[in-house]
């Protein structure tokens, strides 16, 4: 189907102003710009009972761990959301309007850490920062109020592929038990594979998400060519992923990384993982954090929700 008219709406804005993309500015600026792009799509955030910063001693130095609460009620479950941004661009301000809104629809803690990005940290640090937020949560859910039983782990495109590697690095560890994983058009193939998708080489458009953006990233993160095939960077490279915790896919049909976001979920399901996987037609890349713009954006908050509920029931 051709774009959604709210999509397109949206496209033809940055055509008229002749956006640039964000892979064609420095650093700085294209940080800055994906902020507040986010935020002027994301609408007016939620409010929730109580939002604190936990500072703690990442691998990499002091990390910060923002906990959302949408209730002062105890021993509440846990979702760990890593934002995106191609682990290069985002901050835990990036997940704001996504972790207002998942924690008071599904009733649990939101905690968004702030881990380090790339170039200037590459792999494996945000993934580092991750887990040692995760493990930090898991160690404190007492002084949180939060229940170390029910944790899931999620994020949207790069904060997508970080929940997927630390779904692994948990079976690989034994422990957290992960009661499930949100995977938002996830990064799950660096290889040459992913590159000749249908959905990668058909994705070319200068006023969307397209292949140039996934090349772009990818060349920050990785400074290792051989790190395409480690499966904390590439998911899909697993030997098994058997015994991963249930998950929830969802891909938009306009997305460079549909194919091997919905490859994935055949994986999973071929692996014995219980597993949804929803396509969303007419929709971009980004669209999950775009409530206040776009409706296909609210309906898979609440998709998303509803099957953390599911996860977290006793």
């Amino acid at each position: 189907m051709p774009l959604d008219p709210q999509v397109q709406a949206m496209r033809d804005r940055k055509e008229r102003d002749q956006v640039a993309p964000l892979y064609t500015m420095t650093l700085d600026a294209a940080r800055a710009a994906d902020l507040a792009s986010i935020r002027a799509a994301g609408g007016q955030p939620e409010k929730v009972h109580e939002v604190l910063d936990h500072w703690i001693d990442g691998p990499g130095g002091k990390l910060v761990v923002r906990a959302y609460r949408p209730s002062a009620e105890p021993d509440l479950p846990v979702l760990m959301y890593f934002f995106g941004g191609g682990w290069v661009l985002g901050t835990v301000d990036t997940a704001d309007g996504i972790a207002r809104s998942l924690a008071n629809a599904a009733g649990c803690i939101v905690v968004v850490p702030g881990y380090r990005l790339a170039p200037e940290h590459p792999f494996p640090a945000a993934i580092e920062d991750c887990w040692a937020a995760t493990e930090w949560v898991c160690a404190n859910a007492a002084t949180l109020g939060a229940d170390a039983g029910r944790i899931a782990v999620g994020g949207d495109s790069a904060g997508g592929n970080i929940a997927a590697a630390l779904t692994l690095m948990a079976a690989e560890a034994g422990q957290p038990a992960l009661a499930g994983q949100l995977l938002m058009y996830p990064n799950t193939d660096q290889t040459e594979r992913a590159d000749a998708d249908e959905s990668m080489r058909g994705s070319d458009d200068p006023y969307l998400f397209n292949h140039h953006s996934v090349a772009w990233y990818r060349s920050h993160y990785l400074t290792d060519p051989d790190d395409v095939y480690n499966p904390l960077v590439s998911p899909m490279m697993a030997e098994t992923l058997v015994g991963l915790p249930p998950a929830l896919v969802i891909t938009a049909e306009y997305d460079p990384l549909r194919d091997q976001g919905e490859r994935y979920a055949a994986r999973l399901a071929h692996d014995g993982v219980p597993v949804v996987v929803t396509r969303y037609e007419g929709m971009i890349h980004g669209f999950f954090a775009m409530s206040g713009s776009l409706e296909a954006g609210k309906v898979a908050l609440a998709q998303a929700a509803k099957q953390l509920r599911v996860w977290f029931e006793r």
